[in-house]
Order: C-alpha cells, then sequence, then structure tokens
C-alpha cells in the first residue's frame, strides 16, 4: 500500500501544481491536502489505479454530496464515506461533454461537402454531435465573427479567440448522428444531467449552464448512440449504418488520450477508412498527423485540429481558442 500512497501523493501533487491553477483554486486545495497529508492520499490509494484521477474523485465525490468547501472538510466527508467513494469511483468514468469543442471542430467541418453523417468517437451523451444546432462568437483583432443558425441565436452560444487568418465558415448540414462511447449517457436521463455537471471543475464560469442547454438539444433529438470498442470495430459496424449521399464524418475529440497508446492506431486507422477524420488531440498523442508536429515551435498546452491528418489550427483543449496554421502549412510545403 505504501508505494500506491506514493503514486497518489506523486499524481496529486503534479496536478495541483500543473493542472487545476487557473481553472479551480477549490480542486487545487483539496489536491494539494492530499499530496501533504499521507493518512487521505492512503484512502484515496484504495480506489484503483486506473479510477483514481484527480477530477473522477473530486467529481464523484461532489456527486455523492462531499461538500464544497476547504480540504479539512472535504478530507473528513472523505474518511466517513470511502467506502462509498471507492465503489462510486469504481462506476464511473471522465467523460467530459464539453460543446464548446465545436468552436474548434468548426473550422474543419466548414469545409466537408455535405450533407454530412456525423460519427463521435467518445460521445458521451453526444454534445458534440449538435456543431449546426450552435451559435458561435469568434473574438478576432478586428472584431468577432458571428455564425449562427438559419433561425437565428441559439440557447447555446459558444464564445473562442481567434487568431491567424479565417477561413470561410459555415455551419455543416447534419442529417444523421450517432456515436461510439464505452458507457454512453442519455441526454434525457437525469442521472446524465447530474454526472456531467459534476464533471464541471468549480470555478469554471458558465460551462455546466452551457451543458445544460446542451442537453436540452440533445435529449429533444437524441442522437444513435451505441456501446463499443472503437479498436475493435464499433466504428465499422456502426458507419454501416450512415445513409446513402451522405459525407461520413468521424471525430475523436480528446478521446484518444483515454485510448492505450498500442490501441490508438487501429482507430485512427478504422476512422479514416470510414470517412473523413477530424481530431483534437495533444500533438504528442500519436502518430497519425500527416507531417510530424515540431514541438519547439508549437504553442505549450495547444491541442493540434486536423482533417484525414493534416494539421489545421493550434487550439484550446476545450474549445475556447482557435490559431489558424493551414495557410502557413500551405506555404511550407
Amino acid at each position: 500500500m505504501s508505494d500506491q500512497t506514493d503514486a497518489v501523493v506523486d499524481r496529486y501533487g503534479r496536478f495541483a501544481r500543473d493542472e487545476a491553477p487557473g481553472r479551480s483554486a477549490l480542486y487545487e486545495e483539496w489536491a494539494r491536502g492530499i499530496a501533504e497529508d499521507r493518512r487521505v492520499a492512503a484512502l484515496i490509494a484504495r480506489i484503483r489505479d486506473t479510477r483514481r484521477q484527480p477530477p473522477l474523485v473530486f467529481a464523484v465525490s461532489r456527486l455523492l454530496g462531499a461538500p464544497e468547501s476547504g480540504f479539512a472538510s472535504w478530507a473528513e466527508w472523505v474518511r466517513a464515506h470511502i467506502e462509498d467513494l471507492v465503489v462510486g469511483c469504481e462506476s464511473r468514468s471522465i467523460q467530459t461533454n464539453e460543446p464548446l469543442r465545436c468552436a474548434a471542430l468548426l473550422p474543419a467541418l466548414s469545409a466537408v461537402d455535405g450533407p454530412i453523417a456525423l460519427l463521435e468517437v467518445g460521445a458521451s451523451a453526444g454534445l458534440c454531435l449538435y456543431p449546426d444546432r450552435y451559435s458561435y462568437r469568434y473574438e478576432t483583432p478586428d472584431g468577432v465573427v458571428a455564425v449562427d443558425p438559419a433561425g437565428g441565436e441559439s440557447p447555446v452560444l459558444l464564445r473562442a479567440s481567434w487568431r491567424g487568418n479565417m477561413p470561410r465558415l459555415r455551419l455543416p448540414e447534419v442529417v444523421w448522428r450517432a456515436g461510439i462511447d464505452l458507457n454512453p449517457l442519455d441526454p434525457r436521463d437525469a442521472a446524465t444531467r447530474r454526472w456531467l455537471t459534476a464533471l464541471v471543475w468549480p470555478g469554471e464560469s458558465g460551462r455546466a449552464e452551457r451543458i445544460e442547454r446542451a442537453l436540452d438539444i440533445a435529449a429533444a433529438d437524441p442522437p444513435l448512440l451505441r456501446a463499443g470498442d472503437a479498436a475493435d470495430g464499433a466504428i465499422g459496424e456502426l458507419a454501416a449504418l450512415a445513409p446513402t449521399g451522405a459525407t461520413l464524418v468521424v471525430t475523436t475529440p480528446g478521446v484518444l488520450a483515454h485510448v492505450p497508446r498500442a490501441r490508438r492506431g487501429l482507430v485512427i486507422d478504422a476512422a479514416r477508412a470510414a470517412g473523413t477524420w477530424i481530431t483534437l488531440d495533444d500533438p504528442g498523442l500519436h502518430d497519425g498527423w500527416n507531417a510530424p508536429i515540431d514541438p519547439a515551435t508549437w504553442p505549450a498546452g495547444r491541442f493540434a485540429l486536423s482533417r484525414d491528418g493534416e494539421v489545421l489550427a493550434a487550439v484550446d483543449p476545450l474549445g475556447g481558442f482557435v490559431e489558424w496554421r493551414a495557410d502557413a502549412a500551405a506555404s511550407a510545403s
């Protein structure tokens, strides 16, 4: 158990130092407290290592009623409810369903000839399957660029900063929406709403409300969601159900990090074989890029947006920033 406790101290210390600052002061305090209190760290070590990521443990604890207050109060709750926390973490996984990622996906989708059949890997409740139902406001140095559905501004308004040239942006014509997930969530289910909002870190202003409004859109017109492993043929099986005459687009926004490295290539190959592949990933996550990404020139903390392996932009992992790079790549080739 000592080795497991050491692993918890190390992991939560890194989270407090590198990941929580600027996003959640409360999660930073909780993580630092665990890293400095080996008795609490030993309790967290009772959770299986693949189920004790700080955001998962913290979200499950809040879902189960832990107080959103200082570390001392939270640690007292953990000591009283550790068995419930272990069971809760075992039955859950991080399913970040952030509709704002559509603000990063839209530039790649805009260039795909429609109508589009959209298939997402790691879809959770499918909130990134509605890029045509959301409104966008891109803040550029020259002003705000607005993109809205034909019926007017959507209740889900996605705001992102933009740098670099801007290609023509348009909402895709999505005629079919489907998703694969190891544990798909029903957007009509109240339990889904509670879990997805619990995954929002305390201090992330406006994010829970955005997710709730996107859930309303998804619940009114649910996508086709299937449980399955994308590395084991699920992409091809679901793609076979797409309507003829539609361009199939397979998206993997942020999900490949949760796929074991040895199996990521299988998912990428299946996505490319099925149709157009669009992804948001850390540049070092896989070798699916058409050309190597130079870490020396890549902005820290940014994911790569690519279409069929061609890198188009550096983006915020959750979609709040887009730096268009496709023009520079074209000039260099």
